[in-house]
């Protein structure tokens, strides 16, 4: 289950702040087993280490870009898993499940070894959703007292493409949006499949996604 920080939880400096010099999770003493630390909204938020079928899902994304590559020498983009994302300009900290980077961004970055990449940085993000933190990856509910979500922070930081993998069973597909207001922090929807219909991705992109054997998460 994700865990919110609430106010009564005393710490000696900002979340943000803290997440950036890597003190966070220690901090809270979370256990070295794949659980992530976000700071979301200003919200601490913790999540457990992934099922199977949402790191598959994430497999299948890579491979197309893996095969994109293959078949085209000059093909740019590159897939990368759970980086720590740094949006500094509204403070967050996220660990997408994804980020598609150019070659050239990725060479420089593995050239120097960095420990957070940039929204500037990246082409498109990569959520796939569990039910444990399904609401920060989606769009805000809008009412009195709007959340910030990875969604709109994406879209405020001006990355430029996010491809959201929705696994409610509820509402179980794939959403790609796009054209980012910065100032609302909002997207557009470019592109909605159903899991069992192929993913297309259009150009920059320009790649097929398989998602013949993707499931919504059990009830």
């Amino acid at each position: 289950m994700s865990v919110v920080a609430f106010a009564q939880l005393l710490l000696p400096d900002s979340p943000y702040a803290m997440w950036v010099r890597g003190e966070l999770g220690e901090y809270l003493r979370l256990p070295d087993d794949g659980t992530r630390v976000e700071v979301i909204g200003g919200e601490i938020v913790v999540s457990p280490a992934p099922v199977y079928l949402h790191e598959g899902i994430l497999t299948d994304i890579q491979e197309s870009v893996l095969a994109g590559k293959i078949a085209d020498a000059k093909f740019q983009w590159r897939a990368v898993r759970t980086v720590n994302l740094d949006l500094v300009e509204i403070e967050g900290g996220y660990i997408p499940d994804m980020v598609i980077v150019s070659r050239d961004v990725d060479a420089e970055k593995r050239a120097k070894d960095v420990l957070y990449v940039h929204p500037v940085d990246l082409e498109l993000v990569v959520e796939v959703t569990s039910a444990s933190n399904a609401r920060h990856d989606r769009r805000p509910m809008f009412g009195r007292q709007v959340k910030p979500t990875k969604w709109s922070g994406y879209a405020r930081t001006g990355i430029p493409y996010y491809l959201l993998v929705d696994r409610d069973p509820r509402q179980p597909g794939v959403t790609l949006f796009g054209e980012p207001d910065r100032g609302e922090g909002t997207y557009q929807v470019l592109g909605q499949w159903k899991f069992g219909e192929p993913v297309r991705l259009p150009k920059p992109f320009d790649l097929e996604i398989n998602t013949g054997d993707w499931a919504p998460w059990a009830e």
